[in-house]
């Protein structure tokens, strides 16, 4: 791969920066002389973790009673970070009380409001009266099923302040999937909006409700709302559910809220894995951890700044919505997108930038991808005066993607390509300004996270593709997965590949200059768009057709991103048509999300499994990517493998 450096920060952009700020900070607090060299100070950070992660508490003025405790453990995962310290998450995001704008809601249609900082905390206000009022306490779980509104935002913010745990999903997804997953965690709150809407086409959310509240007998309350500038839906009125209208807990006169500091270790908010393998797992993040964790990624490696207007385009249904929330807490504003990206025009999402003044402006690769295909832009379009940085995540962004940023989006930005996952609501590599941009790479770790790149015996690699591990704790660990007896299946997730190292389970390479390479995911985890997604959600669809014996789905790697590719396997008389392939499309479409549609449903006469009759999706992952198939001793019938080989250049 060709090394070419596309951007380096100017010297008055470095010693301007959050990041030599914080340099100076150390060199006072611990004589710590580092001359702008991040792979020093990068050094440093995973040598002394505790003096490191007090440090970022200090730096980012964390509200709250600090203890610098590093409680040291054996089990990776039971080391604990600033052991007794005391913080309200909600407190801390709520950094501004002035009429200054906090948030900003624009729809793919163009609707638009704002919310300034005084309206954010007198909403989550009301919300905490409403909540004290239906008895809602600490620990309980409040559900979202909420497209990306301010009141999203706000509900959140009020279920962190009492101590509540948080657990959101996208309206993208069926019933059957948020079923999957909420009836998980036993929530005592449901909110839900009325609707929602995706390129110009009104999807009804509310018709769902009564089947959520028959599988989920733990609800005791819904909250309705009802999208912006739209007159609420009625209920299904053959179904007497008992809800409570947003607009009336908005009427309620609001009780300055006095915020209880929680423990560090407190649950903050539970996030879903894919379901490759079953259900759903619940993954639950601790509030201390997760507060750090993001202060340290806004304000370090993507310098966000009081005033910045941050843009991140996301789901509540995505970490990478609990990233965007959080930077508030760095006194920033944000802007919500809600929609197609491309509706109507290639460069909706660019033209938003432009207007609203965005600073960092956060897609995913696929998007980069699309609009250089679309090619609508040049420099001349768009000014970006105010755009400082783009961040890249879901999947890897190619030299393509990065060099296209640089030609037709603004020479002069840093493009911060970032990756980390759901299972640690952060990153384990991105950006910084002391270091170039080099095309095709994410320019280094993220300071105190010791990642590295071990071969197949667990040893380190440079230059070559292996396995992404962190070998040191950090605070965004997961505090558990819910209903997990003895973290029997936490272990399994992380910890079962390298003994006493986090296995993330992606494939990347570390190269000399530091820079990191993602190349996608080596397990079978689905990764269409950068959002994961599980195959036990295809195959519970596709098990209910009378055609179908069995069937197995993969993610190819085309045209810089992850496509699905479905194989069948018909049951006796029956044929693969097109009328089938439809109903198969439109069932999985339905009932699990659009995301999950393969792009491709091929027959095929016969599975890999192994000698117990485990399927083996890998595998045949790896046949259609072009890589090296391992392990066939294992299989029980190593010999359909054949059957795919010429399916690795599946142009069509």
């Amino acid at each position: 791969m060709n090394s070419k450096i596309l951007w380096k920060a100017k010297k008055f952009q470095k010693n301007k920066s959050n990041l030599f700020k914080y340099e100076k900070f150390l060199l006072s607090k611990y004589n710590l002389k580092l001359n702008q060299n991040y792979k020093n100070l990068l050094k440093w950070s995973i040598e002394n973790p505790k003096n490191f992660w007090s440090s970022i508490w200090d730096f980012t003025e964390v509200k709250g009673i600090k203890s610098e405790k590093l409680e040291k453990s054996k089990i990776f995962y039971k080391n604990k970070f600033l052991k007794n310290s005391k913080l309200n998450f909600a407190e801390n995001l709520l950094s501004k009380n002035d009429n200054s704008k906090a948030i900003t809601f624009i729809s793919e249609s163009g609707i638009k409001e704002n919310r300034s900082w005084k309206e954010l905390n007198r909403n989550v206000d009301k919300l905490v009266v409403f909540f004290k009022s239906i008895k809602l306490k600490e620990k309980d779980r409040v559900a979202a099923y909420l497209p990306n509104l301010i009141e999203t935002v706000e509900a959140f913010i009020a279920t962190s302040a009492i101590g509540s745990i948080w657990s959101s999903c996208s309206p993208d997804f069926g019933a059957r999937g948020v079923i999957e997953r909420f009836s998980q965690i036993n929530p005592k709150v449901l909110i839900i909006c009325d609707r929602y809407f995706y390129n110009g086409k009104e999807i009804n959310v509310i018709e769902r409700l009564p089947i959520i509240l028959k599988k989920i007998k733990s609800i005791q309350h819904i909250i309705v709302i009802n999208y912006p500038k739209k007159s609420l839906l009625k209920l299904i009125k053959s179904k007497k559910i008992k809800y409570t209208n947003w607009n009336s807990i908005m009427k309620i006169k609001p009780i300055r809220l006095k915020f209880k500091k929680f423990d560090f270790e407190h649950e903050l908010a539970i996030l879903y894995s894919s379901g490759t393998t079953g259900k759903p797992k619940c993954i639950c993040h601790r509030s201390g951890g997760v507060l750090l964790q993001h202060l340290k990624e806004h304000q370090l490696h993507n310098e966000i700044k009081e005033n910045d207007n941050v843009f991140y385009f996301t789901t509540c249904g995505w970490m990478m919505w609990n990233w965007l929330v959080s930077a508030l807490a760095s006194k920033a504003s944000i802007v919500l997108f809600e929609g197609f990206p491309m509706h109507k025009r290639d460069d909706l999402l660019i033209k938003i930038a432009d207007e609203e003044k965005i600073t960092l402006f956060g897609v995913s690769a696929k998007y980069i991808d699309a609009l250089n295909k679309s090619n609508i832009l040049n420099k001349k379009k768009y000014k970006l005066k105010n755009l400082k940085t783009i961040c890249s995540t879901g999947s890897p962004l190619s030299e393509d993607g990065f060099k296209f940023v640089y030609k037709k989006v603004k020479s002069s930005v840093h493009l911060a390509s970032i990756s980390g996952g759901t299972d640690i609501v952060s990153c384990f590599v991105l950006g910084n300004i002391y270091d170039p941009v080099i095309a095709g790479q994410i320019q280094n770790k993220g300071l105190g996270m010791d990642v590295d790149i071990f071969n197949d015996k667990g040893k380190p690699i440079k230059n070559k593709k292996g396995e992404l591990v962190c070998k040191n704790p950090f605070p965004t660990m997961p505090l558990k997965f819910w209903n997990d007896k003895k973290n029997s299946k936490f272990k399994d997730a992380y910890f079962n590949r390298f003994n006493k190292t986090w296995h993330h389970g992606d494939y990347a390479e570390i190269k000399n200059s530091g820079g990191f390479i993602i190349y996608g995911r080596s397990d079978t985890t689905l990764n269409p768009g950068g959002v994961r997604l599980g195959t036990s959600e295809i195959y519970s669809e596709v098990e209910k057709f009378k055609e179908i014996k069995e069937s197995l789905a993969i993610g190819q790697s085309w045209n810089n991103d992850i496509r699905i590719i479905l194989f069948v396997i018909m049951n006796q008389n029956f044929q693969i048509n097109n009328e089938l392939i439809k109903r198969i499309k439109m069932q999985i479409k339905v009932n699990a999300s659009p995301r999950h549609v393969p792009s491709k449903i091929i027959n095929i006469k016969d599975i890999p499994r192994t000698k117990n009759g485990k399927i083996v999706e890998l595998a045949v992952k790896n046949i259609i990517d072009g890589n090296e198939v391992k392990n066939k001793e294992a299989l029980a019938n190593p010999e359909v493998l054949k059957e795919f080989v010429n399916l690795n250049e599946l142009k069509y």
